[in-house]
């Protein structure tokens, strides 16, 4: 079975390390010298350092809640850290669905992400040197890179094809349910073809992509073993179908919830039973935090197993967001013994946004 990198911690030991990373972070984000242009423009408008106030996680609280439209537009240097000015830097974007999309910068956190999931991984199922699929979006989405990386990491190559996610969402948005159909074929088609051509064990899709290309072949006779999995369409009902109708006891299934702005939340290790199929995800910690807060006062989080919105919290050295309301909802799920601190459960779109979110090939 996987082993996690988080295993050897118990709870208190993870949450100093979060205390100790919180403010490592907070002092290279705000330090004027080498720090990030946004947040030491934030800062004097502040009125106090947040060098010398925050000295743990649960201080964040101080700098107020991250506003969504920061990051819509540009310019996206303002984002770079001055330290890391001259370094070849990345820009990754959101799908859209809410709005023009958000956009951050990266140097490395995609490949560290990727190299910290890869852990939790059995070989047995994802080979080492074995070949994937990438059957996701692509363009200035985090995942085509992010995915690429994971096989190269791991001795393979990885084949991907060609997706534009918006187009899917402006076809719904007008109506055109057939023309959007007919695109998410244009997708399978490209895999279909990649499959037949290549000896492939490992491969990423979303759930309605899987769904479709499972309603083509079976994954089996093709080869493959593993199959990492996520978007919106993750529902209890989908992990149960796509385990017991999709994929048969000798493809491993691993769901995972992530976007563009945290990196990768990797699911409940080992499955149990008494879950129900409820997909449950433990953020990256300390790199990324994830909390269920009240949907009428974001400042609380709630109870084990009430529902709430989700609120992140990114602390990287190229990357810093604290507090920032997710367009999701969950529940809150305690921690487990392979991730000695909060997960989510369930995760789906934002009842607020209402019919506002369209997901499209997700």
């Amino acid at each position: 079975m996987a082993t996690t990198v988080s295993s050897a911690l118990d709870p208190q030991a993870a949450k100093s390390r979060l205390d100790d990373w919180t403010q490592e972070v907070v002092n290279w984000h705000f330090d004027p010298e080498h720090g990030t242009p946004f947040w030491i423009e934030y800062a004097r408008k502040l009125g106090f350092d947040p060098r010398k106030k925050i000295r743990k996680y649960e201080d964040l609280d101080i700098l107020g809640p991250f506003q969504d439209d920061w990051l819509r537009g540009g310019p996206v240097r303002r984002w770079v850290p001055k330290a890391y000015a001259d370094k070849p830097i990345y820009v990754f974007e959101t799908g859209g669905s809410t709005g023009v999309p958000k956009s951050r910068v990266v140097m490395d956190d995609f490949r560290i992400d990727y190299e910290e999931f890869s852990k939790t991984l059995p070989d047995q199922y994802f080979p080492k040197g074995s070949d994937w699929l990438m059957l996701g979006p692509s363009g200035p989405r985090r995942l085509r890179l992010a995915v690429e990386h994971l096989a190269q990491h791991r001795g393979g190559i990885s084949f991907c094809i060609d997706l534009d996610p918006r187009w899917v969402i402006k076809l719904i948005k007008q109506g055109r349910p057939d023309e959007a159909d007919r695109y998410k074929q244009h997708c399978i088609d490209q895999a279909l073809t990649i499959l037949r051509a290549n000896e492939i064990k490992c491969m990423f899709a979303t759930p309605k992509l899987l769904e479709a290309l499972c309603e083509k072949i079976d994954l089996r006779k093709y080869g493959i073993t593993g199959v990492f999995c996520g978007g919106t369409e993750m529902t209890p009902q989908f992990h149960r179908f796509a385990v017991e109708e999709l994929l048969g006891p000798d493809i491993y299934f691993a769901p995972t919830y992530g976007n563009t702005l945290m990196g990768l939340a990797t699911h409940k290790l080992p499955f149990d039973p008494a879950d129900n199929w409820a997909i449950i995800y433990y953020p990256p910690s300390p790199r990324a935090m994830i909390e269920v807060v009240g949907f009428d006062d974001a400042s609380k989080v709630v109870g084990y197993g009430e529902t709430g919105r989700v609120r992140l919290t990114t602390l990287t050295k190229e990357f810093f967001v604290p507090r920032f309301l997710e367009r999701d909802e969950c529940e809150r799920e305690k921690p487990c013994q392979a991730y000695p601190w909060d997960g989510v459960r369930n995760v789906r779109p934002f009842r607020g946004f209402g019919t506002s979110v369209v997901e499209g090939v997700y």
